[in-house]
């Protein structure tokens, strides 16, 4: 993994063990990768609740409230627990525009216990914008949050 993002992973650790409330944890893993990932236009989380991934700690532009499972690149990575990458946003079958200036986005699965708990999302208004090194290191943050932070305090398991 480049120093950049072992930098920024390890500054997600600091962040997440420092602070016990899962909400503050999110709040600030989302606005440290909006603030330090180069060419980012949204940074956020969706959680599972009642059945859909509700909207979570997030910076940028205004976001959907909910999401079905299995629809969007969100829903698809919850229900798939696997990270999807799109290139070109517009190509994805059913992607769901919350902000039409996206054009890239890669969504990240946490799971924990094998539970699927929400997603972590990330778009940017360039094509082709994410990397497998980002890929790595955002299952790292992914992994880190699911971790450390309670989730299961918010979600429906």
């Amino acid at each position: 993994m480049p120093t950049y993002h072992a930098n920024l992973v390890n500054d997600v650790k600091t962040l997440v063990c420092s602070e016990p409330h899962w909400l503050a944890s999110l709040a600030n893993v989302s606005a440290l990768l909006f603030e330090r990932m180069p060419d980012i236009s949204w940074a956020g989380f969706y959680l599972l609740k009642n059945k859909k991934l509700i909207l979570g700690p997030f910076q940028g532009r205004v976001a959907c409230v909910s999401i079905d499972i299995g629809k969007g690149v969100c829903g698809t990575a919850f229900q798939e627990q696997k990270t999807i990458v799109v290139p070109d946003v517009h190509k994805f079958p059913g992607h769901i525009a919350c902000d039409i200036r996206s054009n890239s986005e890669i969504v990240i699965p946490l799971i924990k216990n094998k539970r699927t708990l929400g997603v972590l999302d990330i778009d940017s208004t360039s094509y082709s914008r994410f990397t497998e090194e980002d890929r790595k290191m955002l299952e790292s943050v992914a992994s880190i949050v699911t971790e450390y932070c309670n989730l299961e305090d918010f979600v429906d398991c």
